[in-house]
């Protein structure tokens, strides 16, 4: 198996982890709620989600100081916590968080910026 999909593998478990451990928040409304409650320690953004979708969560996370992944695909994520497929998921634990940042690739973090927090 090669590094990247051993790495790939290995987070998607952590993910299934946080999800058994009740971690884990799924959808984007669920997100952009845990995001503005600040309950959120990461947010993991589907690369294939729709753009409206993935926009939400960005838009809302550009002013805040909690990191993000641009990773996986819709199926990817969902299957992790055993739901259909998902645009964004938020871990809310400290510990679990940590762990996943350190197997997941770099991405370009939140740009600067006024916002709107606002839907669609």
């Amino acid at each position: 198996m090669m590094r990247t999909e051993k790495t790939k593998a290995e987070a998607l478990s952590l993910v299934g982890l946080a999800r058994r451990a009740g971690a884990v928040v799924t959808g984007t409304s669920a997100v952009r709620d845990a995001v503005r409650a600040g309950s959120a320690r990461l947010v993991l953004v589907a690369e294939d989600g729709a753009a409206g979708q993935v926009g939400k969560v960005t838009n809302l996370l550009r002013h805040r100081r909690i990191p993000y992944r641009m990773w996986g695909t819709q199926e990817e994520l969902g299957g992790a916590v055993g739901a259909a497929p998902l645009s964004a998921i938020a871990i809310i634990d400290d510990g679990l968080a940590g762990r996943l940042l350190t197997e997941l690739p770099e991405s370009e973090g939140p740009a600067d910026g006024p916002v709107s927090d606002e839907e669609g």
